[in-house]
């Protein structure tokens, strides 16, 4: 004979056997309910029911004989039941065809007429881009079953499938995941949903928002957000406040600046509230046909300022020309493919890229010394090929910014530019090299500086322009850098614009190097001679025979200043082969450890 116990003390519910029953090994037999709670009681083995003794409505103690029953051979097997009494092949049970059924409404297919429009406009979605973003399968979406707050003037069921995720699509996926772990490749990501009431910023997708910039300062996930929308929605009535200027999502977003890597998208209109999460971006990657402004037609309008289209308000080619985007693309894949590659700078090392023949950098430098030429063909001959990312190139010609890689080592890189006024630094230049010293240093990220400066530019024009606050932005960003910085002198190195470009002087690198064709001097050696023989010159007449004298001091001063000199009194620490430059820089390399970066705000101008 064989009795069963109760396993706690509760109330009998519910009988599932009768006597002379058999019963299989595992089968409910009892309903029993303790503390609002029911608890399921199953047959220890197969049995032949006896007796139950207990009714429906009584209390048992632990350990209480519930039934007899006595060893049996079990019938022929039924169906198989779930554990709510269903059988396993009857589909979804209904709570969850519910969520299925809800969450179906949130993906693009529940809206084909909105997608249509998009796709009308040369745009993609923003689930589509999200797709694009982050590696098959790995996003997980947080808040996808938010709707608009407007309860008390549309139905839920128009606001469920209308404003699907109140028009913002938030979650965390792997990025870059061929290349990285999931540690180094989780991604937060935050893309505004143009299709759902504008893109515009609500009081859910504001929560949502902040739900998950809490998680990226947490976790220390770098940050993508595809910006496209009008800004602040007017149209929520769900909650108790006038103008929500004390929601939290701007100073939090603002926060994540220096402590993680963000990366602001633009496609068509991005304007207010949308744009001011875009302008605390490390860097803001825009398409030719985006629009990115505080205030969009309505705003404008609405402060008196006059009526002007979506179209005439912060078109990107203008603001890749004044510095607020740093990288201007086609479409939105091209965006994308943009996003991931700057973002793989901050993951790490990948597999080593194929180096370029080291040899041609022999002929980079022209043998006319005063002959211009594109400073971009040292990094390009240096680092891995195709690994080279340039940011800013619209704003502040004087100097190039950007990152590579070398034997997949990422590093940071900025390099005088001899085509722009000779490759004197002005105000612009300036603020781009200091702003990006700011970004690698904040992210870890170390930094090789190409040289070929007469200075910093001078001149009353210049100056109206507050030359002398700018350019000493670069001596205060590089007196606080924390990674290793590595100086390389291809030609002219003059000056206080030469020191500022080796951070802050030649002995503040963890090596400053130089080509054969470097050439130094305290100021650009024509004006020295100029200037320190005046007396000299001016005591010939002025032609052949002034002008023979000026040759032959010029010549001496470039004598003087050649970069076997220079390193013959220790001012710089060698003079090298050009084709050596990637050998060097991969030495330096490898032996810097990883490190997280200072974490220091990196200005957003």
């Amino acid at each position: 004979m064989t009795v069963l116990r109760a396993p706690l003390q509760a109330q009998v519910v519910q009988w599932l056997v009768e006597p002379d029953r058999v019963v299989r090994e595992g089968e409910v037999v009892l309903i029993l309910e303790a503390m609002k709670m029911e608890h399921e009681v199953r047959a220890p083995a197969t049995l032949r029911v006896r007796e139950l003794l207990y009714t429906p409505g009584e209390t048992v103690n632990e350990g209480d004989v519930l039934w007899t029953a006595e060893p049996a051979t079990a019938d022929a097997p039924a169906a198989l039941e779930d554990d709510a009494g269903g059988a396993l092949d009857d589909g979804p049970r209904a709570d969850l065809q519910r969520v299925f059924d809800r969450h179906a409404l949130t993906l693009d297919a529940a809206r084909p007429e909105a997608v249509a429009r998009r796709h009308a406009l040369g745009l993609r979605t923003a689930r589509e881009n999200v797709a694009d973003l982050c590696d098959g399968g790995s996003f997980d979406e947080y808040g996808a079953l938010a709707i608009a707050a407007q309860t008390n003037r549309r139905g839920e069921d128009d606001l469920q499938r209308n404003t699907p995720a109140d028009g913002l699509v938030t979650g965390v996926g792997n990025v870059n995941g061929q290349w990285f772990d999931p540690v180094h490749a989780r991604t937060a990501v935050l893309a505004y949903d143009a299709t759902v009431l504008a893109g515009t910023q609500g009081f859910r997708n504001h929560q949502k928002t902040d739900r998950l910039l809490n998680l990226a300062a947490k976790h220390r996930w770098p940050l993508v957000l595809f910006a496209e929308g009008g800004g602040g929605r007017p149209g929520d009535t769900d909650m108790p406040i006038v103008a929500g200027l004390h929601v939290p999502t701007f100073a939090a977003f603002a926060r994540l600046n220096g402590r993680v890597p963000t990366i602001g998208i633009a496609a068509g209109r991005c304007f207010a509230g949308n744009a001011a999460l875009l302008g605390c971006c490390d860097v803001i990657i825009a398409t030719r046909g985006a629009n990115i402004g505080m205030g969009g037609p309505a705003m404008v309008e609405g402060g008196g300022l006059g009526r002007f289209a979506p179209e005439d308000i912060g078109p990107a080619e203008e603001l890749h020309r004044n510095g607020v985007v740093d990288l201007l693309v086609d479409d939105e894949a091209q965006a994308v493919a943009a996003a991931k590659q700057y973002l793989a700078f901050f993951q790490g090392a990948t597999p080593p890229g194929d180096a370029p023949d080291a040899e041609q950098l022999r002929q980079a430098v022209p043998e006319n010394r005063l002959r211009a030429y594109d400073t971009r063909t040292a990094i390009h001959g240096t680092a891995d090929i195709d690994s080279v990312l340039e940011l800013r190139t619209g704003f502040g010609a004087g100097i190039h910014t950007g990152f590579a890689r070398i034997a997949g080592r990422p590093f940071g890189w900025l390099a005088n530019n001899p085509a722009h006024l000779g490759g004197a630094i002005d105000a612009d230049a300036a603020d781009k090299a200091a702003r990006f010293m700011q970004l690698c240093d904040s992210h870890g990220l170390p930094m090789v500086s190409f040289i070929d400066t007469p200075g910093f530019m001078v001149g009353p024009d210049i100056e109206r322009k507050a030359q002398v606050r700018h350019v000493s932005r670069m001596f205060v960003a590089a007196a606080h850098l924390e990674v290793p910085f590595w100086s390389i002198v291809l030609r002219k190195g003059y000056g206080l614009g030469a020191m500022a470009m080796a951070a802050g002087g030649f002995h503040g690198p963890e090596f400053t190097i130089a080509w054969p064709t470097g050439e130094f001097g305290g100021m650009g050696l024509e004006g020295a001679v100029k200037l320190g023989f005046r007396k000299e010159l001016e005591a010939k007449p002025e032609g052949a025979e002034r002008e023979a004298l000026y040759q032959q001091l010029l010549a001496r001063q470039y004598g003087n200043g050649q970069a076997l000199r220079m390193a013959q009194t220790l001012e710089i620490d060698a003079v090298i082969d050009p084709a050596q430059t990637r050998a060097w820089l991969q030495r330096a390399l490898e032996a810097t450890p990883a490190t997280r970066g200072s974490g220091r705000p990196v200005d957003a101008w």
